[in-house]
């Protein structure tokens, strides 16, 4: 903040102060080939990634969007973890921990498979409406849209479907609405994705009660890639249910790694970290930028 207000009073800041969307008038001029020097005082930089025009690309881009794209089509194979816990599910409810993208739904799709073609009954469950209705999609293509039912607070389509996608806190009210009327549940698998939901302050008690008021005779997968105390939990899970709760984790990385890119108002990406894992200082200069802009409109306005 000193340093701001100490450069607005030197005049100093007049140049710098521009944003980057300020020089896109001085790209690609006949006979320039690109950014001009005119923009900043500066000679070009030629690591930056002009999308309006040729790509020149720094080592820090390069590493970035290197390797991405669908991999080569081969044939799958299932990791250990998957084999172990679908053989676990024979016997017990399973715990699942492994890293986003290892493959956790592909252990909950080929149990449910197996429960349909012998006439069973599956519910699975995730938090949001939005991954509800994404895995109700992708279950339909899978099965067939007659073997699939959606329920949410904003949809009802085939209720009476032998496989049913929904939120977890219509479950729950389902398993209410079942000891109200002295019911039975009409499933035999319910998956839990994204079961670390149990320890949300708002929300958690959703998971807890839905763990709790399951059957016994219903199998219960949990699906989670970020519980850090799983023994603990399916302790617990096998404490309330008095039934075994197995854990198989996956070890490792994920194998999917993540990228993070910062798109600039002037259409540069640049990569979010440097190759120290700090902050791209562009992108902190901008910031600061901004913040000048905002601290030197605030004060024009109650002047």
């Amino acid at each position: 903040m000193r340093r701001s207000r100490e450069r607005l009073k030197n005049g100093k800041s007049k140049d710098r102060r521009k944003l980057p969307g300020d020089r896109m008038k001085y790209r690609n001029k006949p006979g320039t080939g690109g950014s001009s020097s005119r923009s900043s005082g500066r000679t070009p930089d030629a690591s930056r990634l002009d999308l309006t025009g040729g790509v020149v690309r720094s080592r820090e881009l390069q590493r970035l969007l290197e390797g991405i794209g669908a991999p080569p089509p081969a044939p799958f194979k299932p990791d250990p973890f998957q084999v172990e816990a679908l053989a676990a599910l024979e016997f017990e409810d399973v715990l699942v921990t492994a890293p986003t993208g290892s493959g956790k739904t592909w252990i909950a799709r080929e149990e449910m498979r197996r429960l349909l073609k012998a006439g069973r009954r599956a519910w699975y469950t995730t938090p949001l409406k939005a991954l509800t209705n994404s895995k109700y999609q992708e279950f339909t293509e899978e099965f067939g849209a007659e073997q699939v039912g959606i329920l949410t607070g904003d949809r009802k389509e085939n209720s009476g479907a032998p496989l049913i996608v929904g939120t977890t806190e219509i479950y729950r009210n389902q398993l209410f609405d079942s000891l109200r009327g002295g019911e039975e549940v009409h499933a035999d698998l319910i998956v839990l994705d994204e079961a670390h939901y149990l320890s949300d302050e708002d929300r958690g008690h959703v998971w807890e009660e839905a763990i709790i008021l399951t059957p016994q005779r219903i199998r219960l997968l949990l699906l989670s890639a970020t519980v850090g105390n799983a023994n603990e939990f399916a302790s617990w899970i096998q404490e309330v249910r008095g039934v075994r709760c197995g854990v198989v984790s996956r070890p490792g990385a994920r194998p999917v790694p993540l990228r993070a890119a910062f798109l600039l108002p002037d259409k540069r990406l640049l990569p979010l970290l440097n190759e120290a894992g700090r902050l791209n200082q562009e992108i902190v200069t901008l910031g600061e930028r901004a913040r000048e802009e905002k601290e030197r409109w605030g004060r024009g306005r109650w002047r």
